[in-house]
């Protein structure tokens, strides 16, 4: 049983294509994403035609998505635990307490965005 991110990516990476170039294995990943949200979304535009959702095919799309993003990390040399964690960081600047919606619309990298503009 796969327990930490580091590794579902060593277990994933595995069933990638090792003979693709590196900037046809980015393309790859990038274009699989997308695939694969792209089948989440029809998940549930089906229920809009009757159809019942399908709990254990969401699951298994959502690993799919999990695949992709792995082999793009690899693309990068990036480990999925470090783009994890790059990204909590991020969430933990953003939102210090918790989520706010004013911290949303008034995101810090927007202001200092806005007074980059106002210094040249």
């Amino acid at each position: 049983m796969i327990e930490t991110f580091g590794e579902y990516q060593l277990a994933a990476r595995r069933t990638q294509n090792t003979e693709l170039p590196l900037w046809a294995k980015r393309e790859h990943a990038k274009m699989g994403l997308v695939s694969e949200v792209g089948e989440i979304m029809g998940l549930f535009q089906k229920t809009y035609q009757g159809h019942t959702f399908d709990e254990s095919a969401l699951k298994l799309e959502i690993g799919d998505c999990f695949w992709f993003l792995s082999e793009l990390c690899d693309c990068y040399g990036w480990t999925l635990d470090e783009v994890l964690q790059a990204n909590i960081d991020k969430l933990k600047i953003r939102y210090p307490e918790r989520f706010k919606p004013e911290q949303s619309i008034n995101r810090i990298e927007y202001r200092d965005k806005q007074l980059e503009g106002h210094r040249k």
